[in-house]
């Protein structure tokens, strides 16, 4: 009677192979870099409030010692009262991570689309709080599919091999553009 279990066996019926351990800490979360601009201020305060928000957002990750990363979210929150800005909020929400005993396409995946994930709701708050201390209505970013991105990145380097161009540089684990 078979288990499913495909793997070699000894004589005595134990597994001889092991399947590498895989282990995922999360070391530290931490906010790199923060800027806030409202150029138009205290003017802008005083037109009607019907703003139109553009957001891009990047990841992007590397090795900084043997199954340790870091990978950072960098976002961008533009809000402009017809042709004149709001504010302009930029933050990069970054974190350290352990990742070991993973495929590559599995730590691709970790750093390029899960490991973001988890930083996106700090970089949401940040976000949030620089903008209601500005004196502007509360600013709650949509949620972001992370996944998608990710395998919109992986789409772009196929296509970039297929037509022989230089690939984006390692740790570009995908970019978007969202508007509100």
């Amino acid at each position: 009677m078979s288990n499913g279990n495909d793997s070699a066996a000894s004589g005595n019926g134990q597994d001889t192979r092991q399947a590498p351990q895989q282990e995922f800490v999360i070391h530290k979360v931490y906010l790199k870099d923060v800027s806030f601009e409202s150029p138009n201020a205290p003017d802008i305060f005083t037109q009607e409030w019907a703003p139109e928000t553009h957001i891009d957002l990047n990841t992007a990750s590397r090795a900084i010692d043997e199954n340790i990363y870091e990978v950072e979210l960098s976002l961008t929150v533009t809000t402009k009262l017809g042709e004149r800005t709001a504010y302009l909020v930029e933050i990069k929400q970054a974190g350290v991570f352990g990742a070991a005993g993973f495929a590559p396409d599995h730590l691709g995946h970790l750093l390029g689309s899960y490991c973001p994930n988890l930083l996106f709701p700090y970089a949401r708050e940040a976000i949030s709080s620089l903008v209601t201390k500005g004196g502007f209505p509360d600013m709650a970013l949509a949620p972001v599919n992370f996944d998608a991105l990710y395998a919109q990145h992986l789409e772009q380097l196929r296509q970039q091999a297929e037509q022989g161009e230089a690939p984006q540089p390692d740790g570009a684990a995908g970019e978007g553009e969202m508007k509100h």
